[in-house]
């Protein structure tokens, strides 16, 4: 994607570094952090500098890669498999994650160079099947649309294009009038801070929206339908996402509107049967009490948004059983979120 008319992928390795927009920073400021090691590049991935289900693959393909890359050769085996373990403890739910790190694992133990091609791979995969994604997603569109999405699943989350908005910006580029309402995705903001600032980056029409507000506007008929990502998928179609992700498809099904998720087919969870065995991140309550942000002069600021003493809990994901999604985009095409339709996905995957 074009920043400042200049092209970016959301993470991106050079030499043995591993480079990726600091999206923390974002919408406030625009800059490119740097990793020279795989714990650095962990740290990233925990501290969300780097988020989102298919940018997180990327990163820790590329830590695993950092691994073989920089271990002593004496002592590499012991030290890849504990870099293997810090890396998968990073965030627990992305399934991406464990994707990416069991294919470069693999690959790194043919030679330290061929840990890098592979995590190159996985990297390129991701913004192919996410352009794909965009284009099965857009035959959903009219030439005519209200969308409503959750948190981001653009291109910040994936290395290019994304999934939950690949379909508009494609549909963007054809002359189709879309509209985008986009939750806020309290506590972290990242639909407020990170969609709203690539739909803005890219002239889509769009409003910020409370989290709250979409119960309200589904029932005054300004939803014609909502698109979100996934950080993992069960075999029965279950799916974990951003918190909130749950109450949208609730009130999708009971005002009628359907509900559509967008993943690739590397965030699917064949071993996990259904939703219940999907583990579930939780993290710092700070992120609930305080919030941060810029002053009036473009200082940087924290500030305690809550009752001081009062304590929080921050569950970062929920889990939304199949029966309340019309169908997922992937870049196989559009599917059921069903037991068979999965099956028969991966089967054909695999001959």
């Amino acid at each position: 994607m074009l920043v400042n008319d200049k092209s970016y992928q959301t993470v991106w390795m050079e030499g043995t570094s591993v480079l990726m927009i600091q999206q923390n920073l974002l919408p406030f400021e625009f800059v490119i952090h740097e990793c020279k090691t795989y714990w650095d590049t962990c740290m990233a991935i925990t501290d969300m500098t780097v988020r989102g289900a298919g940018a997180i693959g990327a990163a820790a393909g590329y830590a695993m890669a950092q691994a073989f890359l920089l271990s002593n050769s004496k002592t590499r085996a012991i030290a890849i498999r504990e870099a293997r373990q810090d890396i998968e403890h990073t965030r627990p739910t992305a399934k991406n994650l464990f994707y990416a790190v069991e294919r470069v694992y693999q690959a790194g133990l043919i030679s330290p160079e061929n840990a890098k091609i592979e995590a190159q791979r996985v990297a390129a995969k991701d913004a192919e099947d996410s352009k794909k994604i965009g284009e099965y997603g857009n035959t959903l569109l009219k030439k005519s649309a209200n969308i409503l999405t959750h948190c981001n699943a653009g291109w910040l989350a994936f290395v290019d294009y994304g999934t939950a908005l690949a379909p508009i910006y494609l549909a963007k580029r054809q002359g189709k009038d879309v509209f985008v309402y986009v939750d806020e995705t309290r506590p972290r903001s990242q639909g407020a801070r990170l969609t709203a600032w690539e739909l803005f980056n890219d002239g889509v029409p769009h409003l910020i929206v409370p989290d709250n507000a979409a119960a309200t506007l589904m029932a005054q008929g300004k939803i014609d339908l909502v698109i979100v990502g996934a950080d993992r998928i069960a075999a029965n179609g279950d799916v974990a996402n951003k918190i909130g992700t749950l109450e949208k498809a609730i009130v999708a099904f009971t005002y009628g509107v359907p509900f559509y998720v967008a993943a690739p087919t590397s965030t699917f969870d064949p071993e996990c049967k259904t939703g219940k065995e999907i583990p579930l991140e939780e993290r710092d309550p700070d992120e609930v009490l305080y919030q941060t942000g810029i002053d009036a002069n473009g200082n940087k600021i924290k500030v305690l948004a809550a009752s001081p003493g009062s304590k929080a809990y921050n569950p970062a994901f929920d889990v939304t059983p199949a029966k309340y999604i019309e169908g997922i985009i992937t870049e196989k095409g559009i599917i059921k979120a069903h037991h068979q339709a999965i099956k028969k996905l991966f089967d054909e995957s695999h001959t």
